[in-house]
């Protein structure tokens, strides 16, 4: 397989993971998402926010470093916030609204979509450290980023569950 196609089914499957997540969202009202359910230790902002979070590390900044534009995707407090191994806060106050996290989400993934296609080679073909799927490159982080998407999926949709919604398959 070519590294352009490697590359299109990268992005194929950052396509996929997103609408797929999005789906999952679309019937959770406001005041759901800081609800932790009993037995549970995450909320749907956390998950939505660690996402618009892992997907600029894996896919914007592990590629290309940071850039002046990534501060119009989101603030340093949004991405310690929802960073790996920090815990949800159930108190709204304490978070952005549901609103903002989908325009952190948005953007982020249309920075990533814009982005991608003019990623060389050579570049997608330096090696990284862990996480990565596949190849331990640059490609292998972008690859990386729709597994990420789909295990929080997984919990999304059990978060629905546990607030009495019906499964989207």
């Amino acid at each position: 397989m070519s590294d352009d196609s490697k590359l299109e089914l990268a992005r194929k499957q950052i396509e996929f993971a997103r609408s797929y997540t999005k789906s999952l969202l679309v019937d959770i009202a406001p005041d759901e998402w800081f609800n932790i359910p009993e037995g549970c230790v995450t909320h749907l902002a956390w998950q939505v926010g660690h996402l618009a979070m892992a997907q600029y590390g894996l896919c914007l900044f592990r590629i290309r470093g940071r850039q002046p534009v990534d501060t119009e995707l989101m603030t340093s407090a949004f991405r310690k916030k929802y960073s790996k191994g920090t815990r949800p806060d159930p108190d709204p106050a304490n978070n952005p609204s549901p609103d903002e996290i989908m325009q952190v989400l948005e953007r982020v993934y249309d920075q990533v979509m814009a982005e991608m296609s003019g990623y060389d080679d050579a570049t997608l073909n330096e090696p990284v450290d862990m996480p990565y799927t596949a190849y331990a490159t640059k490609l292998g982080a972008l690859l990386f980023c729709s597994h990420h998407e789909m295990l929080h999926a997984g919990q999304i949709g059990l978060l629905r569950r546990l607030l009495g919604k019906a499964p989207v398959r």
